[in-house]
């Protein structure tokens, strides 16, 4: 009778950590516009948007086992979205930020409706290929930039006493995103179709052999995932007031992936930590040497070889979302 009690308190006591964990981290963010100059903000800002981005490809890679090297794709159409219709003429964020969603989910669908009929390194090539494939579309697109890219003359407008012009409202902004996109994650990934996508991230025979179609679940995901990744384009647009299609170059979708891997894959808060991790490691290197990623490159096979669980792994006794 003693150690079920025991594993209970463990357990309310891991609980704790976990909440309090976030409400530091909540905290932190919401006092960063008050307590530094506009640098930090920037550059706070900057880390909640990859931050959103990690987390949408965590959804595919650290719940379902998908594995992609393209999901910067989703990031640069959502940026090129709001900038094609800013280009245009629309400027409302209640247009172009749903659009951007729209679009880069889309992407997604058609993306994913080829690539998950494939698995393993099949998989990982195929969502390489369409990313490059639409890497260079928009570096031809010589209306809008080309390879150049293109400068947005203001960032969009909401209406009301939110102006997204004011870089402190700007960020504040983003991180309410974040945190909404945060908890309607976190209620998925513990829903039904969470579960099975969890399951069928492990073995995907086996979830069929039940009566699963894991093909439509994952790619419903996947779709979910881009259209996550597409706001956090239309945000970075908004922030840099800059599109390029560096945003969908397989470089780009590299330091993605290195994000969810350093903060902690299948955690949702470890792909914000890893992108605050990297973003904050590479300010600091580039300070003293412009061969910052010599040193980075250690600092990640460390972590990866001693730290499985990532940054979230490290500060929670036990894996949880």
């Amino acid at each position: 009778m003693g150690k079920p009690a025991d594993r209970r308190d463990r357990a309310g006591i891991h609980f704790t950590r976990i909440h309090l964990l976030y409400l530091a981290a909540g905290i932190g963010f919401f006092l960063i516009p008050l307590a530094a100059d506009a640098f930090y903000t920037r550059l706070a800002g900057r880390i909640l948007i990859y931050g959103l981005c990690a987390l949408s490809l965590d959804l595919i890679l650290g719940y379902g086992g998908m594995v992609s090297f393209g999901h910067a794709a989703f990031l640069g159409i959502g940026a090129y979205t709001v900038g094609i219709l800013s280009n245009h003429g629309v400027e409302s964020a209640w247009i172009a930020w749903p659009a951007a969603m729209a679009c880069a989910g889309v992407t997604a669908l058609v993306i994913g409706a080829v690539s998950l009929r494939t698995s393993g390194a099949y998989f990982i090539m195929i969502t390489l290929a369409f990313s490059q494939m639409l890497y260079y579309f928009f570096a031809g697109l010589a209306d809008y930039g080309g390879d150049d890219g293109m400068a947005l003359w203001s960032r969009n407008s909401i209406g009301g006493p939110v102006d997204p012009g004011n870089p402190t409202q700007f960020y504040y902004l983003v991180l309410l995103l974040l945190a909404i996109v945060f908890y309607l994650c976190r209620r998925l990934v513990h829903s039904r179709f969470g579960m099975v996508i969890q399951g069928a991230g492990e073995n995907e025979r086996r979830m069929r052999a039940i009566g699963f179609p894991t093909y439509r679940y994952r790619l419903v995901c996947f779709m979910i995932s881009g259209a996550v990744a597409g706001l956090s384009g239309a945000l970075i647009s908004n922030q840099t007031l800059y599109i390029s299609p560096a945003l969908m170059h397989w470089s780009r979708s590299g330091e993605i992936l290195v994000m969810v891997i350093l903060g902690g894959m299948g955690s949702l808060a470890g792909p914000v930590m890893g992108a605050a991790g990297l973003l904050l490691t590479e300010e600091v290197l580039s300070e003293y040497t412009e061969h910052w990623m010599i040193i980075l490159g250690p600092l990640l096979i460390l972590m990866v070889l001693f730290a499985r669980g990532g940054i979230y792994g490290l500060l929670s006794p036990r894996r949880e979302s």
